[in-house]
């Protein structure tokens, strides 16, 4: 099974693109991003965003779920 890294549903893309640089900035690696690019974050750097991401993204969900009862 190719694991291929695009979002389920292709509109959210942008959203989600929006969403990896504004919690990087939050976490204070916005600059190194622009001076190193992605490629040359290290995999603690990008780890640290994506799991604030995961967070955030639980979050919202389980308030659009508390909102539905």
């Amino acid at each position: 099974m190719a694991n291929d890294h695009r979002p389920l549903l292709p509109e959210s893309e942008r959203a989600l693109d929006h969403l990896k640089y504004e919690v990087a900035e939050d976490l204070g690696l916005d600059d190194d991003i622009r001076d190193r690019g992605w490629g040359n974050m290290t995999t603690r750097e990008v780890g640290k965003i994506g799991g604030n991401m995961v967070k955030r993204l639980i979050k919202k969900a389980e308030k659009d779920l508390a909102r539905e009862d």
